[in-house]
This record gives C-alpha cells, structure tokens and sequence, in this order.
C-alpha cells in the first residue's frame, strides 16, 4: 500500500490488529527482509513495515537524507494509521531511526528493540567511507554497493553456509535506485551520536546482536544495555549483522517472547 507522507510516496504494509509492532528496516534492504518477523507475529500483534524513502516502492527523492527526516516520515506513517504509540524494532540503520524517533517524539516509543545497531555516530574514517560509497553508488550502481557490502552485512556461518540468504540480500540491493542509496549514506554520515539520550528510556528495551556481527559487534551491543536502564540483551549464534535473515527462527523467538512481555501493561 501507498500513502503520502512529507511530499513522498511510502509504501508499507500493515497486517492484522492489536499492539502495532512496527519494523524500520536496515541499509542497504527494504522492508522484505522483514517478511519472516511479519509471519511469526500473526495472531500476536499487529505488524507494520516500510519502506523508507529512497528504497524499495517509496520515493527517492534528491539529496540527503537525515536519520531526523526518515524519522519523520516513521511519524508521519504512525499518523496516517493512527497509531499513538509503538513498539519499534529497529535494525542497523533503522536503528538509528529508531533512537532519532524516540528523540524527536519520545511519545510514540511505547517499548523498543535495538537489533544489531549503535548509539553513537560515525567516526571520522566512518563518514569519510559512507561519503566515498555514496559517490560510488551514484557512479557504479547498486551492484557495486552489493558486492561491498555483503561479506560484511552476513557473517561467517551465513557466507559458507546459507547461500540463499546472501542471494536474497544481494537481490534488495541491487533492486534499490543508486540516489536512495546515496541520500542514505550521506544522511548517516552526518547523524547525531544518540549516545546521550540512552539513560532517559525508561521503556522496556530488548537488543538483539548476532555473535558474528562484525559492524557492530557484541560489544556495542553491551554498551547499549549497559547504557538502558533494564535493557534485555540477546545474543544469537551464527549471525551478522543481519541476525534476523540469518536466524530468523531465534530472532523470532526472543522477538515474540518480547512482545507477548508487554500485552498486560500496554
């Protein structure tokens, strides 16, 4: 489905009813690789994905696009469904959305799931890489930003052994428009180091990081709990970055344990 949301057209979907459990997908996917998630929770809450702009069905407009602006346009979606708060899951960038939601409309968090993401911002050899890769994508091509990214997006157990995976990742890559990609990069490159709002959740918080995770690895992931007032931490084995395509059958698991958690207090 499509909705106008800031001057964009944003596809999403929306499945079944009851506590809204909404997904923000990673860089550089859509909101696919979020379908085994959306399977497992039928019957337990009401599911909704997205596709921010500049990937999948949404628009890719011109420039950059800030992690405050995709933010926006999560908020803007909550609002065309009218939805008044959420349970967020977020992974790697949509991570970083999800903690620029929660700046912006702290209101609208009702729980959150951190998965394989962090709270600080790009060093400076970080940004200056999203920069060298943003013009790459705008020269080269999505291929190009495939072939970069996925021995580092899947992890060790995924590369030898799960090759559907890796084809079904490459696949969203290349499916995406060069200037969504770049916008993207470039609007990470300059996000603001959430690091500093971490002690004000007082939320019920579940991180989630694949022990393969080489991105942003268990250590990161430790210092979110450690930064979040009785923050969950789950590690899953023989996963990546990706920990919800690896293993989709433990994220699932810890998922919807999480989710069930929260149905008494909401």
């Amino acid at each position: 489905m499509k909705t106008q949301v800031n001057g964009i057209d944003v596809d999403y979907r929306d499945q079944d009813v009851g506590l809204p459990v909404l997904f923000i997908h990673a860089f550089p996917l859509n909101q696919t690789m979020w379908d085994e998630q959306v399977a497992a929770l039928r019957t337990h809450s009401r599911a909704i994905t997205l596709d921010l702009r500049g990937f999948g069905k949404t628009d890719a407009p011109p420039g950059s696009y800030t992690m405050d602006q995709m933010a926006a346009d999560v908020r803007g979606l909550m609002t065309v469904l009218e939805i008044d708060r959420a349970v967020l899951v977020g992974l790697s960038m949509g991570g970083y959305v999800s903690l620029a939601l929660y700046r912006n409309y702290p209101d609208v968090v009702g729980a959150l799931v951190l998965a394989d993401t962090r709270a600080g911002a790009d060093t400076h050899a970080a940004r200056e890489r999203r920069l060298k890769s943003a013009e790459k994508a705008e020269r080269d091509g999505a291929r190009a930003i495939a072939d970069d990214m996925i021995q580092l997006l899947v992890g060790r157990t995924t590369l030898e052994r799960r090759p559907a995976v890796v084809e079904r990742v490459r696949k969203m890559i290349e499916a995406n428009s060069p200037k969504g990609i770049a916008g993207a990069q470039r609007g990470m490159a300059e996000r603001r180091d959430s690091s500093y709002i971490l002690a004000g959740i007082d939320f019920p918080t579940l991180i989630i990081v694949g022990d393969e995770d080489t991105l942003t690895p268990v250590a990161e992931a430790e210092g979110l709990r450690s930064g979040i007032r009785g923050a969950r931490l789950e590690v899953i084995d023989g996963a990546g970055h990706l920990s919800n395509l690896e293993r989709p059958d433990k994220f699932n698991s810890v998922l919807i344990d999480f989710v069930n958690s929260l149905k008494e207090s909401w």
